[in-house]
């Protein structure tokens, strides 16, 4: 499969059909389909005189349909921060002067990134003051 770019990639069925589905679901035109549908399922109710089953296919549908969704948009979500994840890696990895110890954040538990934030936390505490003590020059 050749992706957009032009790069030959062995990418799985399920996540090139997620990513599709994923996309199409945030179009306006998908969203008006949507909104189609709920309108002809409400205008149908008088011909049904508003039946459990007529309320059923609307409850029946929007949850199957959400349910998959969840499933195909965390699919996506997770690829995207992977590759996001990978792309700041090289960009740390190739910065001269940066921390190589920031390549792998998202493997640390709470208290290790804690005590990363309080670092950078610091030094955003003291660039303040440098640019307050500029100022007052």
């Amino acid at each position: 499969m050749s992706n957009k770019n032009g790069n030959n990639h062995n990418v799985s069925l399920f996540a090139r059909f997620s990513r599709r589905a994923a996309a199409a679901s945030g179009r306006s035109v998908t969203f008006a389909m949507a909104i189609a549908v709920i309108a002809v399922w409400a205008v149908t109710g008088p011909l049904f005189n508003f039946s459990d089953t007529w309320q059923l296919v609307i409850n029946t549908g929007t949850t199957i349909i959400t349910f998959l969704m969840v499933f195909l948009i965390q699919n996506t979500q997770n690829r995207d921060t992977e590759a996001l994840q990978i792309k700041l890696d090289e960009i740390i990895r190739a910065t001269r002067g940066a921390r190589n110890a920031m390549l792998d954040l998202e493997e640390m538990d709470e208290k290790q990134l804690d005590h990363i934030r309080n670092e950078y936390l610091e030094i955003a505490e003291h660039a303040r003051k440098h640019l307050d003590a500029k100022k007052q020059q």
